[in-house]
């Protein structure tokens, strides 16, 4: 499929304006030349162009806010002075198997003030005397090359980084606000608990000091009920002494 005829099916009815991300791999341009693109696509930060064919930019729209720009696997060897008129703010460039042998190729990217990681494996260029320092001093403003920067650190995935910062932006105040909620609930549990074994305890003692009150009252019976058999003991005494 043409690039042309693909460019607009990824449209899908879209306005250019509208499309943020475009990926044409594996499509075929005319004469090796990019098509299918225009200034209308404003908007558009990420374009992947791989094995395509192509072996000029000098077609390359305007693309003022694009960042990241796949164009691996293709027959480019110059004018990728094109990409700092045209694409100023790129940070990610990927010009992997390409027909790049020389400095002199790549010196085009200074202008790219904002670039920070490059990519030229296997390129020519990669089997260059010095080639990682060399290029490193040719543009500055690079931090990664092949993935990997000056002390061989490798490049962070960028895409990781972000599921990691949404899954702590979103996960980090829930994880918080279920703790505190859990400590509340706690805190209202043992105070509820307290209060209910408060209750407990005073109902015991009325239970307690009722069952005392009505031992007082039967001794007080006993006691009762004894006095009046001594006074009737007592009484029939009397008698008997009388009658004698």
């Amino acid at each position: 499929m043409d690039m042309k005829k693909r460019i607009t099916l990824e449209l899908r009815n879209r306005n250019p304006a509208e499309i943020a991300e475009l990926v044409v791999d594996n499509s075929r341009s005319a004469d090796g030349e990019v098509e299918g693109l225009t200034d209308e696509f404003t908007e558009l930060e990420f374009l992947s162009m791989v094995n395509v064919g192509l072996s000029s930019l000098a077609k390359l729209p305007s693309l003022p806010k694009l960042r990241k720009l796949e164009l691996s696997d293709n027959n480019l060897s110059g004018s990728l002075e094109t990409l700092s008129e045209k694409c100023p703010n790129l940070t990610y460039l990927n010009l992997s198997g390409n027909k790049i042998k020389e400095l002199s190729n790549v010196e085009a990217l200074q202008n790219l003030k904002s670039l920070q990681s490059l990519d030229l494996f296997n390129c020519e260029i990669t089997s260059l005397e010095d080639y990682r320092e060399s290029v490193f001093e040719l543009l500055p403003q690079v931090t990664y090359l092949d993935g990997f920067d000056q002390e061989d650190n490798e490049a962070p995935d960028s895409e990781a980084e972000d599921e990691d910062e949404d899954g702590e932006d979103g996960a980090g105040p829930t994880g918080d606000y279920d703790d505190e909620d859990d400590e509340e609930e706690d805190e209202d549990g043992s105070e509820g608990g307290e209060v209910g074994l408060s209750f407990q305890e005073d109902e015991e003692d009325e239970e307690d000091y009722a069952e005392e009150e009505e031992e007082e009252e039967d001794q007080a019976g006993v006691q009762g009920q004894k006095r009046k058999r001594d006074v009737d003991d007592e009484g029939e005494e009397d008698d008997d002494d009388e009658d004698d």
